[in-house]
């Protein structure tokens, strides 16, 4: 099918709220690496596609999914071997006590069921979460998520939701400036536990805000906004799903960056390189709460190939020191785009770990008026010259940049150039 008739199609076939990227929107056929091809064979360099963490197509993921799909693919009422590989190698990147896993199909559905593991376990059904955070797309997850219920089309939270703010030390209340900042913002939280004490069950994060703007959030935050929640006897959840698997380079997992160990931990997106997988890992006191005679069965969740592919995408992070990369090449591209922040006066901040990078975009840095109509211009822009962006945050002025780990200083002088060229 031609470009246009597959946009056709897609316009009377599929439901209108999925979202195509850019102005002028791309016909992908092919993926290598940190590459995207479209029907022409032209190469785009991909800065934003996190899902393929080790890079699109990797052979040695190909070969696994692959090579188990001709073998068996069942669900997980059979003893496998591959699932008690997966959940022992999961658990050793993790520290003590998280260590038993439930597998699900995306983040989303991991996240539905650390709700389902926290009410279970404290017999309390509110939750409190960040403005601004996003958690995945079901029935709850939007209920719970400031992003889609402040956004276009939301109706609010719910009674048992209770949105604390986003610890942002650029644009938010307490700021870098500040070296109580942290503590500050988790006061919030404290305050919210105390005004709803006895109800709380849990305080789902993201470690690092993904949609809220890729929000590094002030040092001490995690562990004093999770010391209340824990005094009253609430869990504490890590959504991961953005930020795990040695993206932010220093740390296998974000949530040690604020030296931290949650009570649940829920993963998707680049656990299996784009291969729906997700995961769910806890603590045996929270998962012998859980196993109070109803039945948790997942039929894809779990399953040969998918554990598989999972198993191949820790060899290649292993194996290629994609970790490391990670905290090279982001250092080396933070260090570039601060460099653009002293000619381009647009840039009023530039945040991140590893490679997990976040540029925003303002028209004057003192009153920080947003920039949105240009850092989208800006992504179209870099889209015609052959770099993938897209823009994030509650004011849509956050350029995101969260490539395949297996992006090189040469694919970062070119995005760092190009954005020069543009600006």
């Amino acid at each position: 099918m031609k470009k246009e008739e597959i946009l056709r199609s897609r316009t009377a076939r599929i439901g209108s709220s999925l979202s195509l990227s850019y102005k002028n929107p791309l016909q992908i056929v092919r993926g290598k690496m940190q590459y995207l091809y479209d029907e022409n064979g032209r190469a785009y360099l991909d800065c934003v596609n996190n899902v393929a963490h080790v890079g699109h197509c990797h052979p040695r993921v190909v070969k696994a999914g692959q090579e188990q799909m001709a073998a068996l693919n069942t669900n997980t009422r059979y003893l496998h071997e591959t699932m008690v590989r997966y959940a022992e190698r999961l658990c050793a990147t993790l520290p003590e006590p998280l260590r038993v896993c439930y597998f699900v199909n995306s983040g989303s559905e991991a996240n539905e069921v650390a709700l389902r593991l926290a009410r279970t376990h404290t017999k309390r059904r509110d939750v409190i979460v960040l403005d601004a955070g996003y958690h995945g797309n079901t029935t709850t997850l939007i209920e719970v998520s400031s992003y889609k219920f402040d956004g276009p089309g939301g109706s609010g939270a719910p009674s048992w939701v209770h949105k604390v703010s986003l610890p942002d030390p650029y644009r938010g209340e307490f700021r870098r400036d500040d070296p109580r900042a942290g503590e500050k913002y988790a006061a919030q939280v404290s305050n919210t536990v105390d005004v709803n004490r006895d109800r709380v069950a849990a305080f789902l994060c993201e470690t690092m805000p993904s949609c809220g703007g890729q929000i590094i959030p002030p040092e001490g935050y995690l562990s004093e906004a999770y010391r209340h929640v824990r005094a009253n006897g609430g869990v504490c959840i890590a959504d991961e799903v953005q930020t795990g698997f040695g993206r932010v380079g220093t740390h296998f997992w974000a949530f040690e960056t604020q030296d931290v160990v949650p009570d649940i931990v829920t993963m998707g997106k680049p656990i299996a390189n784009g291969h729906p997988f997700g995961a769910v890992v806890t603590t045996p006191e929270i998962a012998a709460s859980f196993h109070n005679g109803m039945e948790y069965f997942n039929t894809f969740g779990g399953n040969p190939v998918s554990c598989a592919i999972g198993l191949a995408v820790l060899d290649v992070i292993r194996d290629e020191q994609l970790q490391a990369n990670a905290l090279h090449v982001g250092s080396y591209l933070s260090a570039g785009l601060h460099s653009l922040m002293a000619k381009h006066k647009l840039i009023g901040d530039v945040r991140g770990a590893g490679l997990y990078i976040g540029v925003e975009f303002v028209r004057d840095r003192n009153t920080l008026e947003p920039a949105a109509e240009e850092a989208t211009h800006t992504v179209n822009l870099m889209k015609e010259r052959g770099i993938l962006l897209s823009t994030d945050g509650p004011l849509h002025n956050v350029i995101k940049i969260k490539p395949p780990l297996v992006f090189t200083k040469e694919n970062a002088d070119t995005l760092v150039s190009t954005l020069d060229e543009i600006l």
